[in-house]
């Protein structure tokens, strides 16, 4: 059989991996005088890894956990020692995947600065890395695509989108006031997932709080319920490690003397 038309066949019946390494596959077997089967279990090798690659590759995008203005930062960066006060354990637990088998949730609550998007981001990516579905969003994101859906057609699908994941991270509940209708599709989503699927939140809010960012909300009361029956609350305190790193940097910053500076004013009279 003619090789493009092997090829052809390898396209049509789905072989990506071994059609784009076949000249390399067949020269390796010619050279190693392999036997039938070895090649066919060579072939039958590629073609799951780069499933498995192609797999991974989906996975993470459809994560969203790599997409905004700021790259991932792995917690090998994350410096365990900032924070006056955090659960290490917990952490660790929800990023090794430990929330997923049990469909637990884990509710990350600390001011701005403190690290809990990184954590949050980081849950996503393991369980993307470990073989799961696994979505991050930023709460007034997923409330503003769920509540201007204009048919309960289009609203059910949305909804199907947000919980279906394995793990789901709503990055900085709270942070925005919202309206009671929000607060309805906010507890939609955690009541389909509630012992379904895994579900972190990151908020700067107490819950004794969630009803001033939910004003007029009859459902915040059995939202919160809902969300930590079976929860891991991690409270993290301390002072902001964004403000740290900027004094940091301001620190590190060469000083204008005033040498220079009288020298730059003379040289803009002379230039005059």
């Amino acid at each position: 059989m003619p090789r493009d038309e092997l090829l052809r066949i390898f396209r049509e019946v789905g072989w990506r991996g071994v059609e784009e390494q076949f000249v390399d596959l067949i020269s390796r077997a010619i050279k190693n005088r392999w036997h039938p089967e070895q090649l066919f279990a060579e072939a039958a090798l590629i073609e799951r890894r780069h499933r498995e690659r192609k797999s991974l590759e989906r996975r993470m995008r459809a994560s969203k956990v790599n997409q905004g203005c700021k790259p991932l930062k792995l917690m090998a960066d994350f410096d365990w020692n900032w924070p006056k006060r955090i659960d290490r354990d917990a952490v660790e637990h929800a990023l090794c995947g430990g929330l997923i088998d049990k469909a637990e949730n884990l509710v990350l609550l600390a001011a701005q600065g403190l690290g809990k998007t990184m954590i949050g981001r980081n849950i996503v990516y393991q369980a993307v890395m470990q073989g799961h579905t696994a979505l991050f969003v930023e709460a007034s994101q997923m409330l503003l695509d769920l509540t201007s859906q204009e048919s309960s057609r289009a609203l059910g699908r949305r909804l199907k989108y947000y919980v279906r994941p394995k793990v789901l991270c709503i990055d900085e509940v709270g942070y925005l006031s919202t309206d009671g209708r929000s607060a309805d599709m906010l507890f939609e989503v955690i009541s389909r997932r509630y012992e379904q699927n895994a579900t972190v939140v990151t908020t700067n809010l107490a819950f004794v709080d969630w009803p001033t960012a939910f004003p007029n909300a009859s459902c915040v009361a059995a939202l919160v319920d809902r969300l930590t029956h079976h929860a891991d609350i991690v409270v993290i305190e301390g002072k902001s490690y964004r403000r740290h790193e900027a004094e940091e940097r301001q620190k590190k910053r060469p000083r204008r003397t005033k040498t220079s500076r009288r020298s730059r004013t003379a040289a803009t009279e002379d230039s005059r």
